[in-house]
Order: structure tokens, then sequence, then C-alpha cells
């Protein structure tokens, strides 16, 4: 009660004084050759430039999609610093963080363990891990100082990016050699309350540094090199039963993380002042904790994800081909095999895109845009012993007419072909804007997106042994889980309505959707042990095994349909050229689910609030932001004993710092959960607690 009436009070002072910064950036993105960007306080409009939306640059309030920006200035003055803490203030995005190393995020859907709806990028590098679709965030090569903005499209967009944005879009920009000129290092220190009730004090380290050095040698060649560390023990686990069950939390040996990396580019620009090349790769480092349908996972040390990127610019014309490797290994902390044993899975799959995207105008009122990919992937899974490769391509191409001064239509198609799905599969989009006045916007759309089954999906193939308790005594059985070959590509169709406005400094944005998924593909129980079929060894004194389920075998299969419906309102507002602030709000319907049981799903929660306000003055800056989240169901790790729901929380960060006199130097301290009130974000999940971290950076710019 006390922390609701905490809310209450704070949405009751904040709101009157709300004003921009987490949800919309306050300078215009240039294209990515670095020219100067135009004075926030002289600029005539709060205009905002994005890629995403349409592969191509675009005005935010002209996007065919929703979208959200998360800018410079709101990333270097948030309270957490890191990209999936900055994304849990934007509407309409469910994260999960499990453990101190595995964070799922979604949007417009309920997330889960190794979620495989929303496509992220880096620098418009796909980061996913091919053989399941899911995102390890700890793959992210820079630190939140080296990043521009953020783009997150909320709601499908294959038509441009196919497979695996089904979702959503998560575009990470980072800032080019020439907008980050000079060294800097930067070390973090903290500490988080890991103490259990009624028990002694209990506490847990982080620690973390951050070097870069960026170099404009000349007026046509620049670079940049950066490494970093960040260490930290493990969170608190749950004990007790389950909540809601009798189903007591099995007992295994949580871990912390540390994650390295490195990460070099180098930029050269052509004499014709139209052309620039890129250079980039990178190396990254993981250890730790990762959830499944299966249990939980230990990265080992040692577990890396390699990348090498080249990209072409001329005027709107991108090329780009990049590599992707993955080379890891994770024991199963609960799974035994047939012999006893734990299960040692290892991943190795290397990914191979070459890509093109270009747009052009064609008269006065028609924008085309266009562009397509090839991926190859080549895989050494010792959980899909069977399958080694997979390729998929596709051709993208969309018009933005200009049909009257205040009216555009933007219609456009991909085309997609799979080797696990055995046709084409066309993604179309359709988007009526209406604007009427210049600084609003209209919008409705129509989107089909769609999921190709994963690697995995189709060749998982693993033995292991399972246990339930029958007439009160424990009984150990073998089970199977096998991929599906014959597996249809998940699709999605959405309908939307959008409005995004301009009231001098005040953005207001709203929406409201309606998502039919069908084909889901799910992983589940789909064979049981009966009179007929026992398991080996099985005790004839114990009765008919027909009413029991003992789980035979597990394997994916396609669900009929689902429905998913939602709203999200949005206001920002920057007061003075040094206060900022927000507040958002986001409904999300239970899923529907039709021809199949709901119980087979996660349930998002239902009402989801953010705000907040920030202050950047001179040598001084500070920010707080408060969320809160309802209530949320579970049902994707182990069988169903362990599915649940977690109980609603409200979350309170803040942080503050001060910058020497000369610019040298920054010293803050950032605090998030501070009521310290044990969160959990998913019913398998570590508990979340009170984290306080001290930061020291210095910077030299030799310019």
């Amino acid at each position: 009660m006390l922390t609701r009436l905490l809310f209450v009070a704070l949405v009751s002072i904040c709101l009157p004084a709300v004003a921009a910064a987490q949800t919309t950036v306050d300078r215009c993105r240039q294209k990515e050759s670095g020219e100067p960007e135009p004075d926030p306080e002289k600029a005539p409009s709060r205009d905002v430039i994005v890629i995403s939306a349409s592969r191509c640059e675009e005005s935010l309030i002209n996007a065919p999609a929703t979208m959200t920006v998360i800018g410079e200035d709101a990333i270097a003055n948030a309270p957490a610093q890191n990209v999936t803490d900055l994304m849990r203030l934007v509407p309409g995005v469910n994260i999960t963080k499990t453990s101190a190393r595995d964070i799922n995020i979604t949007t417009r859907a309920p997330t889960g363990t190794l979620e495989d709806s929303t496509l992220v990028l880096l620098d418009g590098r796909s980061i996913y891990q091919d053989f399941f679709g899911f995102v390890m965030w700890d793959f992210i090569p820079v630190d939140p100082s080296q990043i521009k903005q953020i783009e997150v499209i909320r709601g499908p967009a294959s038509a441009v990016w196919g497979a695996n944005a089904l979702t959503g879009v998560v575009n990470v920009i980072s800032k080019t050699p020439r907008e980050m000129a000079g060294t800097s290092v930067a070390i973090e220190f903290g500490h988080f309350d890991r103490t259990r009730r009624g028990e002694g004090f209990d506490g847990g380290g982080l620690f973390s540094v951050n070097a870069t050095h960026a170099e404009a040698p000349s007026e046509r060649f620049a670079f940049k090199i950066s490494a970093g560390l960040m260490a930290q023990e493990a969170l608190l686990r749950p004990v007790g039963n389950v909540p809601g069950s009798s189903t007591p939390y099995p007992s295994f040996q949580n871990r912390g993380t540390t994650q390295p990396r490195l990460d070099a580019r180098a930029d050269y620009d052509f004499s014709d002042h139209r052309s620039r090349i890129i250079l980039a790769g990178g190396i990254t480092g993981t250890e730790g904790i990762i959830h499944s349908g299966l249990g939980p996972l230990d990265i080992q040390g040692g577990s890396t994800f390699k990348y090498g990127r080249v990209t072409y610019y001329r005027d709107r014309l991108k090329l780009q081909a990049f590599v992707n490797a993955l080379d890891a290994e994770g024991p199963m902390l609960l799974l035994r095999g047939l012999d006893g044993r734990l299960l040692d899975p290892t991943f190795e799959n290397q990914t191979y895109d070459v890509e093109f995207s270009n747009a052009n105008d064609l008269g006065s009122r028609h924008l085309v845009s266009y562009g397509g990919n090839f991926r190859s992937n080549h895989f050494d899974l010792s959980l899909a012993p069977l399958g080694r490769t997979r390729r998929e391509g596709g051709a993208y191409a969309q018009d933005r007419i200009l049909l009257t001064d205040r009216t555009q239509l933007i219609v456009g198609t991909r085309v997609d072909r799979f080797t696990a799905v055995d046709k084409t599969v066309l993604s179309p989009r359709t988007a009526f804007i209406f604007k009427p006045q210049p600084n609003h916007t209209v919008r409705l759309s129509f989107n089909r997106a769609f999921r190709a089954p994963s690697f995995f999906n189709s060749f998982l193939q693993t033995r292991f042994l399972s246990q339930e308790v029958v007439g009160g005594v424990p009984f150990i059985f073998p089970s199977f889980a096998d991929g599906n070959l014959d597996l249809k590509e998940e699709g999605l169709t959405a309908y939307e309505a959008a409005y995004i406005g301009q009231l001098g400094a005040i953005t207001l944005g709203a929406s409201t959707y309606v998502n039919h998924t069908r084909n889901m593909v799910l992983f589940t129980q789909v064979e049981s042990y009966t009179s007929a079929n026992p398991p080996p060894l099985w005790p004839g004194q114990l009765g008919d095994l027909d009413g029991l389920q003992l789980p035979y075998r597990y394997s994916y299969r396609n669900f009929e349909r689902t429905k998913d419906r939602g709203v999200e309102l949005s206001l920002d507002a920057r007061i003075t050229p040094s206060v900022s602030g927000f507040i958002n709000y986001t409904w999300q319907a239970d899923t529907e689910a039709e021809g199949f049981s709901q119980s087979e799903l996660n349930i998002a929660p239902t009402h989801h609030v953010n705000l907040g306000a920030s202050l950047d003055r001179g040598r001084y800056f500070g920010s707080m932001s408060v969320s809160y989240q309802d209530d949320a169901f579970w049902q994707d790790v182990l069988a169903t004993p362990f599915h649940g729901w977690t109980e609603p929380y409200t979350v309170v960060n803040a942080g503050a710092g001060i910058r020497s006199i000369d610019g040298t130097m920054t010293i803050a301290v950032r605090v998030t959960n501070l009521l310290n009130r044990a969160t959990q974000q998913h019913v398998f999940g570590d508990l979340i607690k009170r984290t306080i971290i001290g930061e020291v950076r210095f910077g030299f710019d030799p310019r």
C-alpha cells in the first residue's frame, strides 16, 4: 500500500511539469557522415530524424510506424547506464531480467525467456543468435557513452527488415569517431542488496571499466577503439515455494557475470564528399546464467561473440556485409542426460550477411526505398546434431506517395525465402498519414510480419531424465525433446491508429493496436506415458498411468491463433533548456488464445506507467524516474508446477552528478530500486533489490 501511495503522489507532483527526456531526442540526427547538427535552441522545430522505420532517413513525425527515440542526453543522464534499463521506460515495451546477465525484451507482446520476436540491430547489423533467434544483450560491444540514439519500433516491421521483426525493432546507433574524438576512461563501482528477510546482511558487488580513444588524423580518415570489462556477482535467488503452488524452487549454484569487450572502427570519406566506407569489428565475452524452457544454463567463461563489418555509403545508397560468430558452452544446471550426468551443450554459429538499401525520388510526389539481403548460417550445435546450414534471402520496396499537402500514403512489401519454410513469404505494409497541421500527424496502418522457425525449432534433439512425485515417492524416468521439420512460419497481422504531435515544447503520442498472430511456435508436451507405453521400471503398484500425464516427449508445435490489444499514451516536454521530463502509460489486454488453452501462453502486465524528470544545468545534472508494472503470468520455464504469477512492483531510480570546471572529469552517483523492494520480474527469475553505483569519468578532447 505504501508503494502505491508513493507512486500516486509522484504522478500528481510530476504530471504538471513533464518535459521531454526519454522518448524523444533534442537534436535532429543527420546522416552518418557526421554533418553538423542544428542548434536545438535556434532550430524552428524539434524534428527528430530516424532511419529504422523505412531504412532511410525520415522525420519521426512522418514515420510509417510508431517509434520511440532515446537520445544522447537522455542516455547520459539516466540513472541506469545500460541499454536494457534505458528501454524499460519506453511505452509498449516489456522487459524481464532473470539473472545478472539474462534479459529479454519484446514490444506489444508478453516477454519471456529466449525471446525471439524483436529484431535488435547495432548500426543496422543484426545481433540476434540465428540458431534460436533470441538476443544476448551483453553482446553489444559499445558502452552507453558511445551511443548516439536508440530507435525503438513498437510494432511489426518485417516489411523492410524481414524475419525476427515480428513485434518490433531496436536499432542502437553509435557515434561516429569524429563525434567522439578524444580519449575517455570511465570507472564504475557499486553494491547491490541481496539480504533475505530475517537473515543477516548480504551484499553483492559490481565493477566496470571502459576506455575509448577516437581520433581524426585527417579530413577524410577517422578511427576509434574501445575496450571494457563489467563484472557483477550473483543476484538473490528466490527460496521456498513457487508463488501459488506447493512446488519448491530447485536449488542450484547461482552465478554472476563477467563481460569483457573490445571494439574498433575506421571511417574513410572519399574526395567527392558523397561517399564513405566504414570498417568495424569487435569481440565480446560473457558468462553467467541464462534461463530456458528446459531450465537454467550456466554460460561458461570464454564464451564469445565476434563480428566484422564493412559498410559503404553513397548518398542514400548503402551496401553492407558482415559476419557474426558465436562460440559458447553452457552446461544445464538441472537437466541430466540418460547417463545421469548434467547435459553440457555447446553452441557454434557463423552468420554471413550481405545487404543493400537505397531510396530515390520519382518526380515530386514519390519517394521509393528498396533493398534486400542474403544470409547464410553454419551451425555446430550439440543439441541439434542433425542440421548444419541454413540460408535465407529477401527483397523489399516501399513507396511514399504525397497525395496532397496534408496526406501521404505509404505502400510496400517484402518477399522472403527460407530453407526452413518451403514457400515464399510476403510482408506487406500500408499506412495512411494525415497532417492537419505541420507538427501533428494521424496515422492508420496495416502490417503483416513473420518469424521463420528457428534452427532449434526444426532440429532440436536431446534426451534427459525427468522426475515426478507419484504416490508420495519421487520417480525418475526418461523424456525426449525433438524439433519439428514441418513447422510453418509464425505470422502476425497488425492494425493500428496512432497520433503524434508537437505543441510548442510538448510532444504528445497516442496509439491503439490490434495484433492477430497465427501459427505461433511454442515448446510444449506432445506425448505422455500411458499404461500401454509405461516408462522403464514403472512400479505397477502405483496404478494407472493414463491420468498422470508423465511427459514422454516435448516438441515445437504451431498453435492456431492469438489476439493482442493495447493502448499507449505518452507526453514529453521541455520546460526550460535545462529541465525536462516525461510520462507514459501502457494498457495491454491479456492475450486471447483461439483453438488452444491460454495456459500455454505468458500473460503480460495489464498496466505499465513510467514517469520522470531530469536536470542538466551547466556542471550539474540529475534525473529521477518511477516505473510501475502490473502482475504477470509465466509458463515458459520447466513444467507446470513451476508456472505462476509475479506480483506488481514499483521501481524508483535516481542519479546525480557534477562535471569539473574544465569538463575533463565527471563524478556521478546512480541508484536503481531506491526503495529497496525485492522485485521478481519472472516467476523463475532472481530477486532484484537496491543497487548503488558510483562513477568517475575522465575525458580529454585533443581538438
